[in-house]
């Protein structure tokens, strides 16, 4: 796996490429200061990952991510960033993490060992990549993106402006609506039971009849009660074969 650090603060840098050479496999390929000088590189050359700061010349970190998040083959952004506020931008960009400094060894352990295996796992044959597409999703906890396996989620709710999501022991806000959210997810899994509701059919374990022909679900490891409207009873039953 193959990276470049964008980094204008030389002790940064320096420290950035230390952590990552002690607690991963990849090969740090070049390292710059200058967003220009990123994009000339990368007309001629493809890497795998970008540790990006924000702040740098000529072209500020999120301006360059834009550009390169429009690449055919996209590498994975990792923002490195003493400033939080920039997090629901870096969230839109789809970037893979967002790390604050002062670096913490730890956190940067823990972001390189789930980078490896997302890159392994991406690196697999075409049918093998067939069955991983749309698995992951980025979720927000605070300042921090959360790479997600989408079966670990068991369903979302809306709540006014936002979008609350569950997994077994999370929930994440989202800054989107429902609608939005739903379309993120792969469709065969999550079924859109109610207007304020998403769920994951295969998270379900009890189906209770409720009035007037709705129905409210129970899932698995959860106490949560999910109601499926009138208006989606019946391609609910016919999901479920009731």
């Amino acid at each position: 796996m193959k990276a470049i650090i964008v980094e204008d603060e030389i002790p940064a840098k320096d420290e950035l490429e230390y952590l990552i050479q002690t607690h991963s496999s990849i090969e740090i390929v070049a390292s710059f200061e200058d967003g220009l000088d990123v994009l000339k590189f990368l007309q001629a050359e493809e890497v795998d990952a970008i540790f990006l700061d924000i702040n740098i010349p000529s072209l500020d970190g999120m301006f360059l991510a834009s550009n390169i998040s429009k690449f055919a083959k996209k590498p994975y952004i990792i923002f490195t960033t003493a400033y939080k506020e920039h997090a629901a931008q870096a969230f839109e960009l789809e970037a893979f993490d967002y790390i604050l400094k002062p670096y913490e060894e730890k956190r940067i352990a823990a972001m390189l060992a789930k980078l490896e295996s997302a890159y392994q796992r991406e690196s697999k044959g075409p049918e093998e990549v067939t069955t991983e597409v749309n698995r992951r999703i980025n979720l927000r906890k605070n300042e921090n993106i959360i790479v997600t396996d989408v079966n670990d989620i068991y369903y979302a709710e809306a709540s006014e402006k936002v979008t609350v999501v569950y997994t077994k022991s999370e929930e994440y806000m989202m800054p989107m609506s429902i609608s939005d959210f739903h379309d993120k997810l792969p469709q065969d899994t999550f079924f859109r039971c109610h207007r304020s509701y998403t769920v994951n059919l295969s998270k379900i374990h009890e189906i209770v009849p409720w009035f007037n022909h709705t129905y409210l679900v129970r899932l698995k490891d959860m106490k949560a009660e999910i109601p499926v409207s009138r208006s989606k009873a019946k391609a609910f039953r016919q999901l479920m074969h009731l």
